[in-house]
């Protein structure tokens, strides 16, 4: 994982403190702490109770008499987003729909994923790929234009079975409505859109820049620009 502090990749060693078990579950601290800038990063862990559990006289901690559902995390610290930022190039109201949707991955998978849909189908538009309010078919039209690397178009074509978004499409689905999907679906989606930004918005500026400079050193021998 990413050290959401220094953004430095460190291997995964999650420590668990029993806080204790309700009427909704057993809930832990699972704590990790950077070797790069020595932080903790916490997260409230929390696993529903199997049916036999309910109404039963539990131990504080886990016991293997009860195999537990997969427990859910929520970072708890530091509170806010722990993906990379947005590339300067990408224009304010993508970039603001984009902060909006990692800033509430860890909190709401769901939201983070409606989010995250305006703010691709904002890139799409932005790139001229329109189609009647319909995230799916755009996505389709942008994998039909070439304009995508294979593994990029290959990645985006999967953000359609992310929560069944083609059937929901043919439904009528709203772009920020509420759709059930796990984690790492909702991450899924800003991988996705990073992997965009670089194709529509750093890639471009990083080859104009170039273009502009050999423009320069072209224009002081007295030869033409390049076109």
């Amino acid at each position: 994982m990413k050290c959401p502090h220094c953004m430095v990749a460190f291997f995964d060693e999650t420590e668990r403190r029993g806080i204790g078990v309700d009427v909704e579950g057993w809930w832990n601290l699972a704590i990790k702490k950077c070797p790069n800038c020595k932080k903790f990063i916490l997260y409230l862990e929390h696993q529903e109770l199997q049916p036999a559990e309910v109404g039963a006289n539990l131990p504080v901690l886990q016991s293997e008499a009860f195999p537990l559902k997969e427990p859910k995390l929520v970072m708890v610290r530091p509170k806010g987003s722990a993906r990379p930022p947005c590339p300067p190039e990408v224009p304010h109201d993508i970039k603001k729909d984009y902060a909006q949707a990692c800033l509430v991955l860890t909190d709401s998978p769901e939201a983070s994923a409606a989010l995250s849909r305006r703010c691709l189908q904002h890139v799409l538009h932005e790139q001229g790929f329109k189609s009647k309010n319909n995230l799916a078919d755009e996505i389709d039209k942008v994998i039909q234009s070439g304009k995508l690397p294979s593994g990029v178009a290959e990645n985006i074509d999967a953000v359609r079975n992310i929560g069944n978004l083609a059937a929901h499409a043919q439904e009528g689905l709203a772009i920020g409505e509420i759709v059930p999907i796990e984690p790492e679906e909702a991450e899924w989606n800003l991988d996705v859109i990073e992997s965009l930004f670089d194709v529509f918005y750093v890639q471009p500026s990083i080859a104009k820049q170039k273009r502009d400079a050999l423009n320069e050193k072209l224009q002081e021998v007295g030869k033409p620009p390049m076109k």
